[in-house]
This record gives C-alpha cells, sequence and structure tokens, in this order.
C-alpha cells in the first residue's frame, strides 16, 4: 500500500505539522518504506510461533528482597531542621499566600 501525497498531507494536518513539499515528499517515501515493511511481516507464517515477552533471555539481576534493620524514627528526624510530632517538617509550598 503506497501512501499518495494528499494522504501525507492529510496525516500531517491531523498530527498538526507544517510540512514543506521537500518534507512531505521525504516522509512520503519513509512512510511507505515503513509500510512496506509492515506488509512483509504480515505475511509471515506465525501459527506455530510461541509468543514471547523478550526475544532474549533476561535474568534479574538485582539482589534478593530482605528484610534489614532500618534507622528508627529518632535517628531519622536526629539532624532535622524542625520537626514535630515524629514528621519532618517543611516550609508550605502551595497556598501561602492570603485567603483573600
Amino acid at each position: 500500500m503506497a501512501l499518495s501525497e494528499e494522504e501525507v498531507r492529510h496525516v500531517a494536518m491531523l498530527a498538526r505539522l507544517q510540512l514543506t513539499d521537500e518534507e512531505v515528499e521525504s516522509l512520503r517515501t519513509d512512510l511507505n518504506s515503513i509500510l512496506d515493511y509492515v506488509d512483509q511481516l504480515q505475511k509471515l507464517e506465525l501459527a506455530d510461533v510461541d509468543p514471547m515477552e523478550h526475544p532474549i533471555p533476561t535474568v534479574n539481576v538485582t539482589r534478593p528482597d530482605e528484610p534489614r534493620p532500618v534507622l528508627s524514627r529518632e535517628d531519622a528526624l536526629r539532624n532535622a531542621p524542625e520537626s514535630q510530632d515524629g514528621a519532618f517538617v517543611i516550609p508550605r509550598i502551595v497556598g501561602g499566600g492570603d485567603a483573600s
């Protein structure tokens, strides 16, 4: 399926793109190449091919998730500039102006 110049301009208009005549021709060539490749893929017989999530087998390289000791609340808040009721106090960044 080959795209015409008018079809490329229509797609560009839908994408809100302003293209020069040279860009339209270049994109028409590129899009037609992509469509030809997709057409080749659609012709493949894949009924006996098992689906796969990744073409190369992957292995999880992260460490196992194991419980470890954590900081106590007091240790976490020890260097805080200000704390209140066991939590960090931070400056207000939204809605700090007058209510009027």
